[in-house]
């Protein structure tokens, strides 16, 4: 994992997709978005955690 890769990319662009389709109503875009924040999370919490067991 990139120590400079936190998870904020994938929620960001998560987030974006999931409103993309609420806006046009797509669902499956929608269903990535939420996914791809999810994503992000993971992320950081593994991020958070491999910190913690460094220290």
């Amino acid at each position: 994992m990139n120590k400079t890769d936190n998870g904020l990319k994938d929620k960001v662009v998560g987030k974006v997709k999931e409103v993309e389709g609420k806006v046009t109503g797509d669902k499956m875009r929608e269903a990535q978005g939420k996914a791809q924040q999810a994503k992000g999370k993971i992320k950081d919490k593994a991020k958070r955690l491999k910190e913690d067991l460094e220290h």
